[in-house]
């Protein structure tokens, strides 16, 4: 079943903290597969829980290409606990904020631990776009957008644009 993204802008209520997931089951399994099934039809490369209005610490991702076979990873309770000091610049995009990219710098490699869905605890050292998109969705699960590192001129800017699109479709 697809899950339609929520557009997270303006409405600061979907910008909450995600709790964690407490345990390992059927239910999380097929929820799984709804947010990949979701993040496909989009397209997209990555979507956390919170964007699809599920306030679990729960994300998934694929980096392969159209032609590749799929490769989803599934992250429960996603943590960064390193980072390096080098930094890499992406240009991002959002399912919650349709249609608008920024350059963003983040940490070039970064050390994730997080549960799989065998219920065990897992650690992955990621780097490049990986390490990126990571980074992208557990921010959303802690109720930060990519938009929160970019400049405060181009910040206002993209809130305004979708407060007023907002309005217009009330």
């Amino acid at each position: 079943m697809t899950i339609k993204p929520l557009i997270i802008l303006p409405d600061p209520l979907l910008r909450q903290v995600s709790s964690p997931v407490e345990r390992v089951d059927e239910t999380i399994r097929r929820f799984a597969d709804d947010m990949l099934e979701t993040m496909y039809d989009a397209p997209g490369i990555g979507l956390a829980a919170i964007q699809v209005g599920e306030p679990l610490r729960m994300l998934v991702i694929d980096l392969s290409k159209e032609e590749e076979p799929k490769a989803p990873q599934i992250f429960l309770n996603p943590e960064i606990v390193a980072t390096s000091d080098s930094v890499s610049v992406y240009e991002e995009g959002c399912l919650s904020i349709p249609d608008y990219y920024a350059e963003v710098e983040r940490p070039a490699s970064v050390t994730v631990r997080h549960l799989g869905l065998d219920g065990a605890m897992h650690e992955l050292e990621a780097e490049g776009l990986l390490a990126t998109c990571l980074q992208h969705e557990i921010d959303h699960l802690n109720g930060v957008l990519f938009i929160d590192h970019i400049s405060k001129l181009k910040r206002d800017m993209v809130v305004k644009k979708f407060t007023k699109a907002a309005r217009r479709s009330a």
